[in-house]
């Protein structure tokens, strides 16, 4: 059985998908990376959370995001 920890969530990022927590509160809620393009602003790539109302903003994982093994793939 593959965990689904901080590491599940980061490959599967890098591999092209969205991810998100069971455990999270707000449906709708997932994570995407970024990777910037020659157009971008920002030279790092980074990931970002989609919020529950729609919008975008940076994500930086707390202490129990790190330790937590409900990541799952979204469609």
């Amino acid at each position: 059985m593959i965990p689904k920890n901080i590491g599940f969530a980061v490959a599967a990022l890098y591999g092209g998908h969205k991810v998100a927590r069971e455990g999270w509160n707000g449906k709708g809620m997932f994570l995407e990376l970024q990777v910037p393009d020659t157009n971008s602003k920002m030279t790092q790539p980074y990931i970002y959370l989609n919020t529950a109302q729609g919008g975008r903003v940076p994500w930086t994982c707390s202490q129990s995001d790190i330790l937590a093994d409900d990541y799952i793939i979204v469609p």
